[in-house]
Order: structure tokens, then sequence, then C-alpha cells
């Protein structure tokens, strides 16, 4: 999946310079491409609809709950590698002291991930993307990647460490490696579909939805569920 990220980032990059100077003065300051980004967004929604819709819910008819929960945590356990990286990167040591031992314990005691046995240790989410936040690094513009989805400008800096020292993007044997990345992707797409549900015909423009839910998100995890307040001009 990251070696697709890797292959489209020239042409993003190359659209969001082309597409910037033609921006609309009235376009949401976060999200300058908003033009290109929407091209992008009905793109990946006609072929969500088509293919990976479809699939991740014959993927969740097929396949045991408990089969579904393994193959997930096979991935939350290859996730928690970088996690770890990323605390000691933020120099949160004592959340990378916790994260790692989850890493090891249920790497030997729960077969390579497929068993959560350090569930009692809690679960981070840290990523490159974050570690550049924490050191004052700005998200930049807002992207909708093709065929992935949203993320930013500095978000898809974490693209470019994945596919050097990602175990999945590094492994050799490229049928085996693609394989895993279907079967993440198909993963992901499953986790989504019952919160998909929620705003199923409650949401008007669901693109500026997603958007602004995504940004907020991320904003949240760089400063840890405590973001700055936003300053208003009435403010005193």
């Amino acid at each position: 999946m990251s070696v697709i990220r890797i292959i489209l980032l020239p042409v993003i990059l190359q659209a969001s310079l082309m597409l910037g100077g033609c921006a609309s003065p009235n376009a949401n300051p976060k999200d300058p491409l908003e033009g290109f980004n929407r091209g992008v967004y009905k793109f990946n929604d006609v072929l969500d609809k088509a293919i990976m819709t479809p699939v991740a819910k014959g993927y969740k008819a097929a396949v045991p709950d408990r089969g579904q929960k393994m193959i997930h945590n096979f991935f939350s356990n290859i996730d928690d590698i970088f996690v770890t990286v990323n605390d000691v990167l933020q120099l949160k040591f004592s959340q990378a002291a916790s994260d790692f031992t989850r890493v090891w314990v249920n790497t030997i005691f729960g077969v390579f991930g497929l068993f959560n046995v350090a569930d009692k240790l809690e679960k981070h989410n840290e990523d490159f993307g974050q570690t550049l936040g924490y050191w004052g690094v700005g998200s930049g513009p807002y992207l909708y990647l093709p065929f992935l989805g949203p993320s930013s400008v500095r978000d898809v800096a974490d693209l470019g460490v994945l596919n050097y020292y990602g175990v999945i993007e590094t492994y050799p044997d490229i049928a085996t490696r693609n394989t895993v990345y279907g079967t993440e992707l198909i993963d992901q797409r499953a986790q989504l579909l019952d919160a998909e549900k929620i705003i199923e015909g409650t949401v008007v423009d669901r693109y500026s939805y997603i958007r602004d839910a995504y940004l907020m998100r991320r904003q949240s995890l760089v400063y840890d569920g405590s973001p700055p307040r936003v300053k208003y001009d009435d403010d005193e």
C-alpha cells in the first residue's frame, strides 16, 4: 500500500504546486487544493463502491469474527513497532517503554501479534507525521490521495519512512508482500464499515465532513488530545 503512495507522491506534489497558484481566494484555507481534492475524492468514491466496499463486506461475511480480530491484531502489532520509534523521536520515553513491551510480548507470546496478550497495556497512535508536528512542522495543505484518501503534505512524509524501513514494505518476496498489502487494505476498509453507517443519510457534504474530521483528529493526535485553543478576534 505504501508503494502506491510513493509512486503517486511526485504527481500529487506537482499537482499541488500547479493548483496552488490558481486556487480561489474564497477557498477554505485548510484546503487550498479543494478542486483537485474533490476530483480525487469522486474517483476514490466510485472505486470504493465498485470494488472495496463489496470486498470488505464479503470479507466480514466469510471470515469469522475471531479470525478478523487475529488479522487486525497482526497488523496492529507491526504498527506498534513504528509507534515505539516515534515515541522515542518525540522524547516520550515512558510511553516508548510501554509500547516496546507490547511489541515483544505480543510477538513472542501472542504468535507474531495474532493474539493481543498485552491488552492491559494501552495501545497508542504515533507516526512520523505526528513526530514532525511535535517538532513544530505545520501540516501544510490538505490532500486527498488517489486510492488512499485523506492526508496532508506533512503526513505524506510518513510514507517515505515506511517505504524504506517498513516491515512489510521491505519484505523481499514480492508475491507475499502484495498479499499482505491486500489483506491489510481489506482489514482497514472492513473496520470502517460500521462507522460509515453513522454518517450515511445525515451528512450533506461528505467530502467536507471527512476533511474536517481528518484534520481535527490529526491536530488532536499531534497534541495528545489537548490541541491549543483557537483564538478569535472577540476573545478578551
